[in-house]
């Protein structure tokens, strides 16, 4: 039997279970990986919104990651909600430690209805401390606009914050395009490798269920990068996986609902 890959999710606990921890390590199963965690914070959380956010300790954060790493091992790893710098500087330093280096950073700013997810002055951290360290960063055009200090309104204006955040040490960076031209019906992201950019188009879906689709998105991508995918092989794969799951979406809760993390699955074994 061939080793299994294995992946790690460092995010704060979704108790309504469309992102965060839940949501990674749900796409993780999805896709065949071996799932494990390091949260940095619980987060009290419905589809209707987040009330309350209870960050951990930094040294919590930290042993985790740690107990993780010397003895399961790591193929893989993202993060997410990271909430302070001190959580920030913690996890920069156990992924130096193990010298991990596919490492994807999805830059967890603001949750879905509003509530801020990570503090201001931890933003320095991120460009500072974790970028550098960073396989590939997936930020949406909202935290593309903080991390490379730029107003973004075109498609122009997209290649120049990616070449801004790699500037900061990243070796990849993928801008979602979901929050652009919101009554449109495609949806671009781009994707830049260092030096060429590619542009991934996809179907605009009509529906308020899309709670947790920068976590589920970046989490696939991190699970085929465990498994040895080339970066651009697994962007699109966690393209087609966030598209199945927001296509054939669950309708549940009264507000922004979570997105179907068995349709990837479903969709491959119809196919067959």
């Amino acid at each position: 039997m061939s080793r299994i890959a294995r992946a790690l999710t460092v995010a704060g606990s979704d108790s309504g279970g469309g992102a965060g921890i839940q949501a990674d390590l749900k796409t993780f199963q999805e896709l065949n990986v071996y799932g494990m965690s390091a949260i940095t914070a619980v987060t009290v959380q419905n589809t209707l919104g987040v009330t309350n956010v209870y960050p951990l300790p930094s040294e919590a954060t930290s042993e985790q990651i740690e107990a993780v790493g010397s003895d399961l091992g790591v193929d893989a790893l993202k993060t997410g909600m990271l909430f302070s710098a001190d959580i920030i500087e913690a996890v920069a330093d156990q992924i130096r430690a193990f010298s991990w280096t596919q490492v994807v950073v999805d830059p967890v700013m603001v949750a879905k209805g509003g509530a801020s997810l990570l503090q201001p002055e931890a933003v320095r951290a991120l460009r500072e401390v974790l970028l550098p360290l960073a396989y590939i960063v997936t930020p949406n055009l909202p935290e593309a606009e903080v991390l490379s200090g730029l107003s973004i309104r075109t498609l122009e204006d997209r290649r120049e914050a990616a070449k801004r955040i790699c500037a900061y040490g990243a070796r990849q960076v993928v801008i979602k395009g979901g929050h652009a031209d919101e009554s449109g019906d495609r949806i671009v992201d781009l994707y830049y490798d260092g030096e060429a950019f590619t542009e991934l188009v996809g179907r605009r879906i009509p529906t308020r269920h899309t709670h947790g689709t920068g976590c589920t998105f970046s989490a696939a991508l991190t699970a085929e990068l465990a498994k040895g995918a080339l970066a651009l092989d697994a962007v699109r794969t966690a393209r087609a996986f966030i598209q199945a799951a927001i296509e054939q979406g669950l309708e549940l809760g009264q507000g922004h609902g979570p997105t179907n993390h068995f349709a990837y699955r479903r969709l491959l074994g119809a196919s067959r």
